[in-house]
């Protein structure tokens, strides 16, 4: 037998499909392409770098003084 757990809370942080959409506003898309993969595969920000899913290309921001 299997006992039920109860209802899943639920995420206080915004799904992914509407964070996606926040780089596409205005009809523009603000972000880089990967230098790999070329068009249509965005970099992701980390703050410190931005990295490519789906190549594992990745750049560390350097703090312009």
């Amino acid at each position: 037998m299997v006992k039920e757990k109860g209802k899943k809370p639920h995420s206080k942080t915004k799904h992914k499909s509407i964070k996606m959409w926040e780089k596409y506003k205005e009809g523009k898309i603000h972000g880089r392409w990967c230098p790999r993969c070329g068009a249509g595969v965005l970099l992701a920000d980390h703050g410190d770098r931005v990295t490519c899913g789906r190549c594992h290309y990745s750049e560390i921001k350097v703090e312009k003084e």
